[in-house]
């Protein structure tokens, strides 16, 4: 299989409007341009794989089924942009109900597990999330990490790491991606 790039993505707070444990298809709310940022990275050759810590199906918040609800309505509006992943991970377990895993971000199962059946590059791979944890994978896997003011990011923009870009929103990442690449970079340096 021959290795490509990807883009992992963060699925609420930076696809998604941010809604406290959603569990309900109808509360789905897309991020404004989070589409089309995601089919300008498809149209620039990376895969699109999306990575989503669910730690409210371990706390017993929702179930697996709402999940897999919430999963299904996100999927059909990337349908009806004419717009597909090549895969979604999530991780259902939180430390203090499930123990340990080797999925939850930050730990790098869940984009270990799509490198695998995607052949992925994580050299050339990027790292989008509104969390510090959704970025720290670029450390432990090489790539770049990307973290959106979005969600959860404007909180957590002061205590970003060293080489971490940060921008306003996914459709920002894309554009500053799309550039770098465009550009003939493979240089992952940090934004002021």
């Amino acid at each position: 299989m021959t290795s490509r790039p990807a883009v992992f993505i963060d699925r609420d707070g930076t696809i998604l409007v941010e809604k406290e444990y959603l569990a309900d298809p109808a509360r789905v709310e897309l991020i404004p341009d989070a589409l089309d940022a995601m089919r300008s990275l498809r149209d620039a050759g990376f895969a699109l794989v999306v990575v989503t810590n669910q730690s409210g199906i371990a706390r017993g918040l929702y179930s697996l089924g709402q999940y897999r609800a919430v999963e299904r309505r996100l999927n059909e509006l990337f349908a009806e942009a004419g717009l597909a992943v090549d895969a979604t991970e999530f991780c259902p377990h939180h430390p203090e109900v499930t123990g340990p895993c080797d999925c939850r971000k930050p730990a790098t199962g869940m984009h270990r597990r799509a490198a695998k059946a995607l052949g992925i590059d994580f050299a050339g791979s990027y790292f989008i999330g509104d969390k510090i944890t959704d970025v720290l994978p670029a450390t432990a896997l090489g790539g770049q990490g990307i973290l959106v003011r979005t969600g959860y990011g404007a909180d957590s923009e002061s205590g970003v790491p060293a080489g971490v870009w940060v921008v306003d929103d996914l459709a920002g990442a894309a554009g500053r991606v799309i550039a770098t690449v465009g550009g003939g970079g493979a240089g992952h340096g940090s934004e002021a």
